[in-house]
């Protein structure tokens, strides 16, 4: 029904506000995705219950950015190159709109390195950080009827960016025994005609995993198979740290087409610089003979860019930056994942499955029943950061209700007092009479 409000048109009746009707009938996908599949409404929602009382310190274990740490400062040869990139007075202009050609040049050979082809400057498309990637590869593919198949636990981007464009969502599960693995034998009974992608995030936001060559080879075989290409979430890039090495989804981009997303934001620990990337892994050329690409090129081409500065210095970044810095990171996230899942078995109300070999995250099982008066992850976050000035990401924001995802990205000495005070909460709530209850 339309609107009428304050004023009057030229005839004298009550103005009909007709965009009323159109902001009404979108109300409900914008509030679901960005409300409910969104980790930044969850976590100022989780946030505004802190006690400003409490004279400690806030600490943050909700999200991946601890660029505000000393000991995470980016590569001093990074902030170079940037600083260097607005010296020259020539990248104060627009970009075109899929990056600039040197920057894209110098981001095709920098991939290439680790794949079994080589990617040329047509492949790459820069985007304003891996949002607007996502944003991107989600929206081209998002025709009538169609659905997309992503994993649960996951990044809940995609089903908000899905749900704008009605694309239907189809949930695989990652198997918490089994490292988190994707549930390859799901794939096909839940995939149909319509199934156009599947996405893997590798390493695994939220769980911390890292997939074998192995897995990733059956991943690959099953998207042929199916028919689908494969978005091959890779914005943690090289933060490995376990026996497991990385290997990235388009080395087996000859067996099914891979769309490769990635970003400086976390491998060099700037996420406010919002420079990310598409990268097109499809030796055999068929999202090109598809149009996918010409698709992707015409987005962009009404989008906005990345900051012009940022692409400019992206060369250098890559050039110059030190193994040093990338060995000191991955040092560091080792030691809090290790402090992390150590701490974590001394909690008795959760419980850790596998221990993250990389990423940022690990992923815990709220064990509700040895807690009173914790309703579920969402109520367990608001009275932890109200008691305890502790911040954490409730499951159900990423598709697991009663799982909480802890972040490690942080200092040792504010990691294990935020676990401390996890653990002090826990025993104040812990159920008097157990043998009731389990």
């Amino acid at each position: 029904m339309a609107t009428h409000a304050g004023g009057e048109n030229g005839s004298g009746h009550a103005a009909e506000w007709r965009f009323a009707r159109v902001a009404e009938e979108r109300e409900g996908a914008l509030a679901v995705a960005g409300g409910k599949m969104s980790i930044r409404a969850a976590r100022f929602k989780i946030s505004a219950s802190v006690d400003a009382r409490d004279p400690r310190p806030v600490l943050p274990l909700a999200h991946g950015d601890p660029s505000v740490f000393p000991a995470f400062r980016t590569a001093a040869e990074a902030e170079d190159a940037v600083a260097a990139a607005l010296r020259t007075g020539k990248f104060n202009c627009y970009p075109a709109g899929v990056g600039l050609p040197d920057a894209r040049r110098a981001l095709a050979e920098h991939l290439s390195g680790d794949l079994p082809y080589k990617l040329s400057t047509d492949d790459i498309f820069l985007t304003a950080g891996g949002t607007q990637a996502i944003e991107v590869v989600v929206s081209v593919l998002a025709q009538p009827g169609t659905n997309i198949l992503l994993p649960r636990p996951g990044y809940p981007n995609y089903e908000a960016r899905a749900g704008l464009h009605n694309l239907e969502v189809r949930r695989f599960d990652l198997i918490p025994e089994r490292g988190w693995e994707i549930d390859i034998d799901s794939l096909e009974s839940i995939a149909d005609k319509n199934t156009t992608a599947m996405v893997i995030i590798n390493p695994n936001n939220p769980c911390g995993s890292v997939y074998t060559h192995e897995h990733l080879a059956k991943v690959a075989e099953v998207a042929r198979k199916l028919g689908i290409l494969v978005i091959a979430d890779e914005v943690y890039g090289n933060l490995v740290f376990g026996d497991t090495p990385l290997v990235p989804m388009g080395v087996f981009g000859h067996i099914a087409p891979v769309l490769s997303i990635g970003s400086l934001s976390k491998t060099w620990i700037v996420p406010g610089w919002r420079l990310g990337w598409v990268a097109v892994c499809d030796p055999n050329k068929i999202l090109q003979k598809t149009k996918i690409i010409a698709s992707i090129t015409n987005f962009l081409n009404v989008s906005t860019d990345p900051a012009t500065f940022i692409q400019g210095a992206l060369p250098h970044i890559l050039e110059n930056t030190k193994e040093d810095f990338f060995k000191r990171i991955i040092g560091l996230l080792a030691e809090t994942s290790e402090i992390c899942y150590r701490e974590i078995k001394d909690i008795k109300c959760i419980t850790c499955p596998h221990k993250p070999e990389g990423s940022m995250f690990v992923m815990v099982k709220l064990n509700l029943y040895l807690l009173e008066g914790i309703h579920d992850d969402i109520d367990f976050c608001c009275k932890l950061a109200k008691e305890e000035s502790v911040i954490l990401c409730p499951g159900s924001v990423l598709g697991m209700d009663n799982w909480i995802r802890i972040t490690f990205a942080i200092d040792s000495s504010s990691l294990l007092d935020g676990l401390e005070r996890i653990k002090s909460f826990c025993q104040r709530h812990k159920k008097k009479n157990l043998l009731n209850c389990i």
